[in-house]
């Protein structure tokens, strides 16, 4: 698909923007920023960004009423999405992060603090480079240990069938998941410049 309508989900959280500028920088059109019901339906591709506190964001969500809305479209209608960071996070069962917390429950598997090495600081910021496992259309345009840009202090422990990337932080990290059409990235491919660039046009041109 050429020129696929594509929605950044807003639900009041920040780096909507950024993603949207890396996105139109690659010449697609039709992009917008939104959180209305008929405009996630007539979409052809989802983007869940996140950042912040997991409780806060899938509070989030649910205060915007978009829980049901996200279900139908990415369960039921098997439209594609990405989740970012935290938004990789939310597509969890559930997250340890200051309590328990409920996921959106796409992905079975649990988002827990990182536990490394002393000689390694959390929250984890900074380049690592990523593992492809299995080749994924996701990273169609990546060469093997591509380099992007991490910056959090929770990953996301799920069964091994679901991740298609990992990096090495003192411990395996998951860097992204894939269940179906529901594509996840710890990682900001955002602030990650031309390989973030090159991890979006993969995801858009699997479509």
């Amino acid at each position: 698909m050429k020129n696929p309508k594509i929605i950044i989900i807003d639900y009041g959280i920040g780096n909507v923007h950024s993603v949207y500028n890396s996105i139109k920088s690659l010449g697609y059109k039709k992009i917008l920023i939104s959180h209305r019901p008929k405009e996630i339906k007539d979409s052809d591709v989802l983007i869940l960004p996140g950042v912040g506190a997991f409780e806060t964001c899938i509070n989030n969500l649910k205060e915007r009423r978009l829980l049901d809305i996200l279900d139908k479209e990415v369960l039921n209608e098997k439209k594609p999405i990405l989740g970012i960071c935290v938004g990789m996070q939310l597509l969890a069962t559930k997250s340890e992060e200051n309590g328990n917390h409920p996921g959106l429950g796409w992905i079975d598997g649990t988002v827990k603090k990182l536990i490394i090495p002393e000689n390694f600081k959390v929250p984890h910021v900074g380049w690592n480079n990523i593992k492809i496992k299995p080749r994924s259309p996701l990273f169609s345009n990546n060469d093997q240990n591509t380099n992007f840009y991490f910056d959090h202090s929770y990953h996301f422990e799920c069964e091994e069938k679901n991740i298609i990337g990992v990096c090495d932080y003192g411990i395996k990290v998951t860097a992204a998941v894939q269940k179906n059409n529901i594509y996840g990235v710890q990682f900001h491919p955002e602030k990650s410049q031309t390989s973030g660039l090159k991890l979006f046009r993969g995801f858009l041109n699997s479509i």
